[in-house]
């Protein structure tokens, strides 16, 4: 069978498969404050709330610290060009053109492409310092942090009209 033939078919199965899977659950309360912990911790003390939840040995926190900090350093810059990309949105929003759109749209597409080169390098050379395990723990609290990040921003911005 054609590549072409089983496109349109593998798209059926999948919608027909779609409604199966189960719905998330609404948060709870509860959950939303934990969010709501976290990320009030994340703003007052993130390389706190990163050291207590790494549980770093003494001689792993000597190698993990200096690359925590460059790999900051280096994501800083990156946010800050996001944060620049949603700003030329919100400042151009009553007024934007297709033109305006397309760039913006770039420069977000190009940030995150570099966002996710950086934490692939990082990762890697957490790996090389720390035990895998700790390696991947520390890019799963980054990336939730993140995410969180990203939401807060998400949440205030309109859609492009």
């Amino acid at each position: 069978m054609r590549l072409a033939a089983l496109i349109p078919v593998s798209l059926a199965a999948f919608l027909a498969a779609a409604p199966v899977w189960p719905q998330a659950p609404k948060a709870a309360p509860a959950a939303a404050q934990t969010v709501d912990s976290v990320r009030q911790a994340a703003r007052a003390d993130k390389r706190g709330l990163v050291e207590k939840n790494m549980q770093l040995t003494a001689d792993e926190a000597k190698h993990f610290w200096p690359l925590y900090d460059e790999y900051q350093t280096r994501l800083d810059k990156i946010v800050d060009r996001q944060n620049r990309a949603v700003l030329d949105y919100i400042n151009g929003e009553s007024t934007m053109t297709d033109a305006n759109a397309k760039r913006i749209a770039r420069e977000v597409l190009d940030s995150d492409a570099e966002e996710q080169k950086l934490r692939s390098r990082y990762l890697g050379k957490m790996a090389n310092v720390l035990p895998a395990k700790k390696a991947v723990r520390y890019l799963q609290i980054e990336n939730k942090l993140r995410t969180l990040q990203r939401y807060d921003i998400a949440e205030r911005i309109t859609l492009v009209r």
